[in-house]
């Protein structure tokens, strides 16, 4: 075939950071449970690892709101990404996404960014662990083992209420019937009048583990789902010596009721410690707008920024969703993230300035 029948085409790379995409599709995966797949009106090749997520931009009842989600989809799928999202009842994000959120209309994301990824941790013998739409990022490493053909043994094994609330099942019952090295196996904690189930029952527990995978001592475990259950698998991982080095949780999500309370009294304690001697404070300097301010050893740069009115986006506040990116033009920080921001972009000056913290007299670039 002759070359003349080949045609350039121009695409660009995600990379961290806020994009423009387009909802395309809308899929009801059960009862609850909608996948939104995006894709940008001009050729972007969506890769990420496998296990990360996005923060999407939205704007509800005039309130700016940030909320960060896993992507569902697989990077062997280039030109498109995915969200799975279950309504809660109560919650405001995901009911406004399910009632409002359609084909043709406009949001901006932020990311990807995470440190849970099958990328990063490579192993010949994997096992994941998931509940309810805890599934959503170990769907996305197993969809990316399964298109590349990769030669790993998965042993996915995963939690529902009950049948109807299987997510992905037909296509986890597909990809177990293509491929030897994918086992499937699904625990239905009940199930209803009518519905007929023949697998597991009840809770994952150490008996049920030794069935489904004797070898799970030797496999790179990745785990997702509600904290309690997240909790119940460490203790049973711990409780037989499991070298925890070789397992990984998704952990982000809105600031546990604790940690709101300790950062409440934090603060009630500021309010009533002594003035700071002004020799011991460190000058932040915003040269895009001009203001700078002083501000207290152990404040972040988020904080001096909100003294001075300056609204830097943030979803998180604990170093995980890289909302809260900014360019560090001079001085140090001491930056203690959990992941949501890359090494490459830490090279080039940048920082979370929700838990940058300054050493000394630091520029911003905002």
């Amino acid at each position: 075939m002759s070359n003349d029948f080949l045609y350039p085409v121009t695409t660009q790379t995600w990379s961290n950071g806020r994009h423009l995409v387009r909802c395309v599709k809308v899929i009801q995966e059960t009862w609850d449970v909608r996948t939104f797949c995006f894709m940008a009106d001009q050729p972007v090749l969506f890769f990420f690892k496998p296990g990360q997520f996005v923060t999407l931009e939205l704007e509800i009842d005039g309130q700016p709101v940030m909320r960060s989600y896993t992507i569902s989809s697989s990077p062997s799928v280039p030109y498109s990404f995915s969200i799975t999202i279950k309504r809660v009842p109560g919650g405001k994000v995901s009911n406004w996404l399910h009632d409002n959120l359609s084909e043709g209309q406009e949001l901006a994301v932020h990311g990807p960014v995470g440190l849970f990824n099958a990328i990063d941790f490579p192993a010949d013998k994997v096992l994941f662990l998931s509940g309810g739409v805890g599934i959503t990022p170990v769907m996305s490493m197993a969809r990316w083992f399964y298109d590349t053909n990769a030669n790993v043994d998965m042993v996915f094994v995963h939690s529902a209420r009950s049948p109807k609330d299987i997510i992905y099942h037909r296509e986890l019952e597909h990809m177990a019937a293509r491929i030897a090295n994918f086992n499937l196996h699904v625990i239905c904690e009940k199930h209803g009048l009518g519905e007929s189930w023949s697998g597991y029952r009840g809770y994952l527990n150490q008996p049920m583990l030794e069935l489904i995978a004797p070898d799970y001592m030797e496999r790179e475990i990745f785990c997702c789902g509600p904290t309690p259950y997240m909790s119940a698998v460490k203790r049973l991982l711990e409780a037989k010596g499991f070298d925890m080095s070789h397992y990984h949780e998704e952990a982000f999500g809105p600031v546990p009721a604790e940690v709101r309370q300790e950062v409440k009294e934090l603060a009630e304690l500021a309010a009533d410690a002594p003035e700071v001697p002004v020799g011991e404070r460190n000058q932040v300097s915003f040269t895009s707008t001009g203001k700078s301010i002083q501000v207290a050893p152990g404040e972040t740069v988020h904080a001096a920024a909100a003294k001075l009115g300056l609204h830097i986006p943030k979803a998180c506040g604990m170093g995980i969703c890289g909302t809260c990116k900014v360019l560090k033009t001079g001085g140090d920080v001491d930056m203690e993230h959990n992941g949501g921001i890359t090494d490459e972009d830490v090279a080039e000056g940048y920082i979370l300035s929700c838990c940058s913290v300054p050493r000394n007299d630091v520029s911003i670039d905002y």
